[in-house]
């Protein structure tokens, strides 16, 4: 595989400025295209699974009830969880947007979102998925999805967004991330007890779309 201007962020060098253009535009051109797009849940999830999972029923499930309760949909864009989503949205006739990311591999946009938007850089993606959300629905999923959920976790740990919801979709997967937290950072005082209260284990796609109402009421 060639590697020539893969590495997008160790590649930006003296007198290479001209990329902050491009970073710039991705920013317009997202905050232009979401602006309008109402109430929306980002939903997340490995791109790794096909469609006879049960995690991806459960995404499809979850992404069309939300839509059916006025919210829209946002994802990365790509397969697996990703579509899954997208195509529960789509197929319940709401927005569904996928913000995909372009990669030297893995990554394909699905055929589902009706909003598609291309980024080159993960982090002006991560905003668009943090700021048009207002709730965080995890899926089982892998360093990506890790590194979203951790991102949204820190930022509203900090202070640096709105308190919004963060469920952890699948209490088998997610458990015994969680029983790590409480035992060595809850317990060695790395995070506060608070902390904790920001990320809720859940299983019924009802119930976490009433919760997501409550919170936002919607």
């Amino acid at each position: 595989m060639n590697t020539e201007k893969q590495y997008i962020v160790d590649d930006i060098k003296r007198g290479e400025s001209w990329r902050l253009f491009r970073i710039m535009g991705e920013f317009v051109d997202g905050v232009d295209r979401l602006n309008d797009i109402g109430p929306a849940v980002s939903i997340f999830g490995s791109a790794r699974i096909g469609s006879d999972d049960p995690y991806y029923r459960k995404a499809e499930h979850i992404a069309s009830l939300f839509v059916q309760k006025g919210f829209s949909v946002l994802t990365g864009g790509g397969g697996g969880v990703m579509e899954a989503a997208n195509k529960g949205a789509a197929e319940a006739g709401g927005t569904s947007v996928g913000l995909n990311i372009i990669l030297p591999f893995e990554q394909k946009p699905n055929d589902f979102s009706n909003v598609k938007l291309d980024f080159k850089y993960f982090f002006i993606r991560k905003v668009m998925l943090i700021k048009y959300a207002v709730a965080y629905i995890m899926m089982p999923g892998g360093f990506g999805t890790l590194d979203e959920l951790f991102e949204a976790v820190t930022l509203v740990q900090t202070h640096r967004i709105r308190p919004l919801p963060i469920f952890l979709v699948g209490s088998e997967y997610w458990e015994g991330l969680v029983s790590w937290i409480k035992s060595r950072l809850l317990k060695e005082k790395r995070i506060t007890a608070e902390d904790l209260d920001i990320l809720q284990i859940a299983d019924d796609p009802e119930e976490i779309v009433k919760s997501v109402q409550r919170m936002v009421l919607i």
